[in-house]
């Protein structure tokens, strides 16, 4: 029988036949594509053609569309919805994946072939695509160390391989510490809780089969019982537990794997030329330089941390005033803010999310999308690879524009956080592929499910990537979508969730589940005056974070990663209160893989931008205005890595922003 994996897939938009997958055909399919990716790159090298941009390039785009197809059903499979079966092979795909792309970059006559078209570009009547693609090919073979030879070499493929299995261990074994956790709680525990954290904790209890009511390490979870539990020990035992990820002892302690990929990293960049691996990683990005990600952080850092330690002192006199002697602690920090928002603002959460039901938000994520950018949605009842999954249809003007998937809801099988992949990205070479794109998040499930106003903006950020994707217009996968710099990658995400807080997008939209009628005009204006509350411990945990991870990778390694975050932590006087939004044992950023390593600074970047990009509509008068849209979508969304990041944004805005919008829309200002 042909493996499904592998055969064509029928679905009218090419989904994947998720009713017929099993996961015993992942391990086959994987061993075929990979043996018809081999094929295609040794034929490439082998040919005695005169090397042209459509038999090198265009080629290598096309010789890995089995393996990419494979790949991209089961990774989204293993992060969203994992099992024992589909972890064990994630593990034993580590290694062999890393090799195969070393045989690839390492391949010396392949090599040859790209170095001498790169060599002579100027002759070969490129298009300005053409030319940006042949560019980011050479520049990914010399970075994956075409140039180096012999024990080198050799070495550097044996680093690569290793960080690969490193990576894949740090998140399962984030994942099962998260999976394993649960705190059980008594019917006295739910005193002061809202009725949709007790509907979330009931929930959450029925589905560990614990017989009662827990709390687990699902932020969705979590959070809302920090914000309202009044039972200081309760608050403190599920806080110590959520920091504790990864760091508990035993086969799951995740100290070990990062201090080992710390060093691997540091010798991968030292093997490739360069100081430190933040300098290797941040080179091809917008800011180029650790001193340019520092010089942006501290920027910010000090006028954040003047704000937390003022709104510590408040929260502390509250405490105080409780008949605690304190001092306040992160496990306080939530409950009091909490308290505080309610008392200076009237504003309570508990009385705030029956206005932000998810599917209150996700007509307005999708009619936000319809009025800027043309886009109709419409439901598929299509087989999908977990029942609380979702498709629609997107198109604009009657053309099929891609599948859009959302996985909203939290389970022990998912894994921690938000994100947006795609199964099936964009390009027109060898046909108009269009996109399958996938939003995951963790949101409680309830009945109905409702968001707290944190979880409605992650909704619209991971739509806003999804956009993405979705409106890219290239000819090559290579720079299609979200294959931009890591640094840029987050301005689309980040500049959508500016249209959640449009008053006239609540006013349409945030109505009550029960009675459908808008969010009280009152309400709505203090909730958006509210928009730059706690901003101060918002940003500390950020950049605490940020910072540490560019001490990890911008000198030598450090062999206790524990000992240097407590040193940099010190240095920056960090506020007793407030903890490192991702600790080391469970910074999945940075150690899931190196995606963001050297790079959880490039959302605070790309904030930078995405506050004076939403400015362009506020000075056209118009939160929809369609020509700042139309460039939008033309200069930023549709382009991919057609161009540098600072062009592409220079060519939407005219220019390069300063940090002054992002310190103001932080409510920072002020205090600079």
């Amino acid at each position: 029988m042909a493996n499904v994996l592998m055969a064509a897939w029928g679905d009218a938009f090419g989904l994947p036949p998720f009713g017929a997958v099993r996961d015993e055909d992942f391990g086959p399919a994987f061993d075929a594509a990979l043996v018809e990716a081999r094929a295609n790159v040794a034929a490439i090298a082998a040919s005695d053609e005169v090397p042209t941009f459509a038999n090198v390039i265009e080629a290598l785009e096309l010789s890995e569309d089995a393996l990419s197809r494979v790949a991209g059903v089961f990774y989204n499979l293993v992060g969203a919805d994992s099992t024992p079966a589909r972890e064990a092979l994630q593990s034993d795909l580590a290694p062999k994946l890393s090799a195969f792309a070393s045989e690839v970059t390492n391949n010396r006559v392949l090599f040859g072939k790209v170095e001498a078209l790169w060599q002579g570009r100027e002759a070969l009547g490129l298009t300005h695509e053409q030319g940006r693609v042949l560019d980011l090919y050479r520049r990914m073979f010399v970075r994956s160390g075409a140039l180096l030879e012999g024990e080198a070499a050799a070495r550097l493929t044996a680093v690569k391989s290793r960080l690969a299995v490193l990576g894949t261990t740090f998140s399962q074994n984030l994942l099962a510490d998260e999976r394993a956790w649960f705190m059980a709680l008594n019917e006295g525990d739910l005193e002061g809780l809202p009725e949709f954290v007790v509907a979330s904790a009931r929930a959450a209890g029925e589905e560990k089969q614990a017989g009662g009511p827990v709390v687990t390490l699902s932020r969705s979870l979590i959070v809302p019982f920090l914000q309202f539990s009044p039972k200081r020990g309760l608050r403190q035992k599920a806080y110590e537990a959520w920091g504790l990820r990864g760091a508990n002892g035993g086969a799951t302690d995740n100290r070990g794997v990062a201090a080992e990929i710390l060093k691997l990293r540091e010798e991968r960049a030292k093997l490739l030329g360069y100081a430190s691996f933040a300098d290797y990683k941040l080179e091809p990005e917008m800011a180029k330089t650790p001193a340019a990600v520092r010089g942006l952080l501290m920027r910010v850092w000090e006028p954040a941390k003047r704000v937390a330690l003022a709104d510590a002192a408040v929260l502390e006199g509250m405490l105080r005033a409780d008949g605690i002697a304190g001092p306040l602690e992160a496990w306080d920090w939530r409950y009091y803010s909490e308290k505080r928002r309610r008392a200076e603002h009237d504003l309570d959460e508990a009385v705030l999310k029956p206005y932000l039901g998810l599917e209150a938000m996700l007509g307005a994520m999708f009619d936000c999308a319809t009025r800027l950018f043309g886009l109709e949605f419409k439901v598929l009842d299509v087989p999908l690879y977990h029942p609380d999954c979702r498709a629609w249809e997107v198109s604009r003007g009657g053309g099929h524009v891609a599948v859009f998937i959302g996985d909203y809801f939290a389970r022990g099988s998912k894994r921690s956080g938000a994100w947006c992949s795609d199964m099936r990205g964009q390009r027109k070479l060898g046909g108009d592929q269009r996109p399958v794109v996938v939003n995951v998040c963790n949101f409680a499930k309830g009945e109905p499910s409702l968001l707290s106003y944190d979880d409605a903006r992650t909704l619209f950020h991971e739509f806003g990537h999804a956009l993405h994707q979705m409106l890219s217009d290239v000819t090559y996968g290579f720079i299609s979508g979200t294959n931009v710099a890591r640094d840029f990658v987050e301005l689309p995400s980040q500049l959508y969730e500016h249209w959640m807080e449009v008053p006239e997008v609540l006013e349409q939209h945030a109505r009550h589940y029960e009675t459908r009628a808008p969010m009280p005009a009152d309400m709505l204006k203090r909730l958006l005056a509210a928009g730059t509350y706690d901003q101060g411990f918002a940003t500390v945990e950020f950049i605490s974070s940020a910072l540490v991870d560019l001490a990890f990778h911008e000198g030598d390694a450090p062999a206790d990663p524990m000992q240097k975050q407590a040193e940099v932590l010190e240095g920056l006087g960090m506020p007793r209160a407030i903890r490192m939004r991702h600790a080391t044992p469970h910074f999945a950023h940075i150690f899931s893989g190196d995606g963001y390593s050297s790079g959880y600074y490039s959302y605070m970047w790309s904030e930078v931008m995405d506050a004076d990009a939403f400015a362009a509509f506020e000075e056209a008068g118009d939160a929809f205005d369609p020509e700042v849209a139309a460039r939008l979508e033309k200069f930023i969304l549709s382009a991919g890595g057609s161009e540098e990041a600072e062009v592409l944004y220079t060519r939407f805005r005219g220019r390069m922003p300063g940090v002054e919008p992002l310190l103001k829309g932080r409510g920072l200002v002020e205090n600079v």
